[in-house]
């Protein structure tokens, strides 16, 4: 081929090859403007893999990683879609108790291209490992208070003697004591209970967030009677009756047991359940009162402490009902007018103490309409019952409603007129 040629071809390569490139801009700039490029954010979570049981991770970490990634809207649309296909994970494999600077790795199907990954927030994590131990210290078991007088203590016993300490080494390290505690002030039997453990530093103070086994104990701690003591109920005696018309609601004594002591122990072995108080004289009697009591013991039998009882009577009236009819009072009539009432009189059923039932006078009970602002014409109203005793209730009143004729005065009405 002569250089003629050789320059025609060279020509029509270059030709060809410059049309190919521009194809390749045309098609390149049709597929961006019906897809085009964006940019957008994906929160990742994070995965913790490798972790070994004897470590235990005391500092924060971030829950997810935030990837901010560029592809077209379509490869985005689909991975939004399907999120949970983007991973991140920290591998803490072969690592030790310790600080450190892990790289956060991720990873993107490779069906979802292409994407370029524009950010990722954070590259690494600073992450504090703590060893996670154990050990045993003994459970020291204090009892507090004291029972009563005469009762005394026996050993307690106790369900576990050790407890197993368990979790970080900075914690289960600061652990010196643990201890359960029991208090017996003023029991009087021998008692079962179930106590929480509690550990604390050398300096006093509850170290927290670590586990005890067992994370309680049982104690079982007797306490009994000393040898002629006896703890005795007391009863109070009573003589005479309350007032006619009253009668006794209630009795009670303080304290409503006592401590009794002989040196005689057969003595006070014999002695019923119970000690009686000196008689109490209700004698008409007609409200509460109290009083202070002796009581009544054998010879050599003491009181261990004060010798007196604080007895308390409740007294009440008896309560009934009774039957009275009472003439109905017009009031607040203007002066150009008058008040007929029908019917003329009511019963009226009270309940209360018999005692103030029987000692009302007619003055006690009233029954009234008032007729203030009314104007002429009848009406239908309702009568108010008055009556002086507070301790008297109105239970019905019959009958409940009035018929009220107010007219001029001197005018004939049909309605029979109210005496007074």
């Amino acid at each position: 081929m002569n250089s003629k040629n050789s320059r025609s071809f060279g020509r029509r390569i270059s030709t060809l090859l410059l049309a190919f490139v521009l194809a390749i801009i045309v098609w390149v700039s049709a597929v961006t403007s019906a897809d085009p490029n964006e940019k957008r954010n994906f929160q990742v979570p994070i995965d913790v893999i490798g972790l070994s049981s004897n470590l235990e991770i005391i500092s924060n970490i971030p829950n997810y990683l935030s990837l901010t990634l560029v592809a077209p809207h379509s490869i985005l649309e689909q991975l939004t879609k399907e999120s949970t296909v983007l991973q991140a994970w920290v591998d803490l494999s072969e690592l030790e108790s310790g600080t450190h600077s892990i790289h956060i790795q991720y990873q993107i199907p490779s069906r979802f291209s292409p994407v370029r990954i524009e950010n990722v927030e954070p590259a690494t994590i600073d992450m504090i490992l703590e060893s996670l131990i154990s050990k045993t210290l003994p459970i020291q078991t204090d009892v507090r208070g004291k029972p009563p007088l005469g009762y005394q203590v026996g050993n307690p016993e106790w369900s576990h003697d050790q407890v197993s300490i368990s979790g970080r080494a900075s914690l289960v390290e600061q652990v010196s004591t643990v201890r359960a505690v029991l208090s017996i002030s003023g029991i009087e039997e021998s008692i079962e209970r179930n106590l929480k453990l509690t550990p604390y530093d050398q300096d006093g103070y509850t170290v927290s967030d670590i586990t005890l086994t067992p994370g309680d104990v049982t104690v079982f701690q007797p306490i009994t009677l000393k040898g002629g003591y006896r703890n005795m109920v007391v009863k109070v005696v009573t003589t005479g009756q309350v007032g006619e018309g009253y009668r006794q609601t209630s009795i009670s004594v303080s304290p409503p047991n006592v401590m009794l002591f002989s040196a005689d122990s057969n003595l006070i072995d014999q002695l019923p359940g119970y000690v009686e108080t000196t008689p109490l004289d209700l004698t008409n009697a007609v409200d509460d009162f109290e009083a202070s009591l002796s009581l009544d013991l054998p010879d050599g039998v003491s009181v261990v402490g004060d010798p007196n009882v604080l007895v308390q009577v409740g007294i009440a009236a008896m309560e009934g009902n009774i039957t009275v009819s009472r003439v109905v009072e017009a009031i607040g009539t203007l002066p150009e007018y008058q008040a007929l009432v029908a019917p003329a009189s009511v019963e009226v059923i009270l309940y209360g103490p018999i005692p103030i039932l029987e000692a009302l006078i007619e003055t006690d009970i009233r029954v009234v309409v008032n007729l203030a602002e009314l104007e002429k014409g009848t009406h239908q109203l309702t009568p108010e019952v008055i009556v002086l005793p507070k301790q008297v209730q109105i239970e019905s009143v019959s009958p409940s409603t009035l018929e009220v004729e107010i007219t001029d005065v001197g005018e004939t009405a049909n309605t029979p007129t109210a005496q007074p």
